[in-house]
């Protein structure tokens, strides 16, 4: 985490993911109200807050693994409406990794990593392949190839993970709390992965508790609870000036 935060780069001023008074709810329980957000192309997001405060589902929303019942999400302009081939759309320019790794058992890397581009983007199986291992080695794995998932460790398992997810070349990428079934030790690598990503530019939305990461590559950090934006600020305001209770609460149990 030697990043420091005045090597950031500025992001673009298009806006990539567009939020407009967003709400949803489970059953009788609202669980977002109200959400307001424009993340702009090569921004780098985090989202925190405790358990339950919505911040899982506001990201699932965004590739409508969740439907919102009121409000607009617009990505890259398209909006995100009942219009399956809007759907369909946005879920391909948006990359998403998840809590778990989701990767097929019965199938080794490479194949997991290439079904996505040659069933849904008709991509031949030569080129899938080649940029199956561009990205394995990106993420510093590329000799798991014909490895199956189930030979892998966890943290090895998320880079796998996150190279599936670049393969079908997103737009934006969206992680939902990418390190917090992992063992400790095995956290740094998947996080060394996500940095090297947000230094080429990749416009990102993390759910995380990891504030390092947060201070190291975030340009907003958003803090939710109860449903709410509570506060947003730039890593070195949040972190140093929290203006909500809420927040210097939140920031003093998981800050030691």
């Amino acid at each position: 985490m030697n990043e420091k935060a005045e090597t950031r780069s500025r992001p673009d001023s298009e806006v990539m993911v567009e939020i407009v008074d967003l709400h949803k709810w489970f059953g009788e329980f609202h669980v977002l109200k109200g959400i307001n957000l424009k993340v702009h192309k090569q921004e780098r997001i985090v989202i925190c807050g405790p358990s339950g405060s919505g911040k899982s589902t506001l990201i699932r929303c965004i590739n409508r693994l969740e439907e919102h019942q009121k409000g607009r999400i617009v990505v890259d302009g398209i909006e995100l409406t009942n219009n399956v081939k809007n759907i369909e759309k946005i879920r391909s320019e948006v990359g998403m990794v998840f809590q778990h790794f989701n990767l097929f058992p019965h199938l080794t890397v490479l194949e997991n990593l290439t079904l996505g581009p040659i069933w849904v983007r008709k991509v031949p199986r030569k080129e899938a392949e080649e940029t199956a291992l561009y990205y394995l080695e990106k993420v510093h794995i590329a000799e798991q190839a014909h490895k199956y998932p189930g030979q892998l460790s966890g943290g090895q398992q998320q880079r796998v993970a996150i190279a599936r997810s670049l393969c079908m070349s997103p737009k934006v990428m969206l992680f939902d709390e990418p390190t917090s079934a992992l063992d400790p030790e095995m956290i740094k690598e998947v996080l060394d992965a996500m940095i090297e990503l947000a230094q080429e530019g990749m416009t990102m939305i993390v759910v995380t508790h990891e504030m390092g990461f947060a201070r190291s590559v975030a340009h907003r950090v958003l803090f939710m609870d109860g449903g709410q934006v509570v506060e947003e600020n730039t890593p070195e305001e949040f972190f140093n000036n929290p203006r909500h209770e809420r927040t210097k609460l939140f920031l003093s149990q998981i800050l030691h």
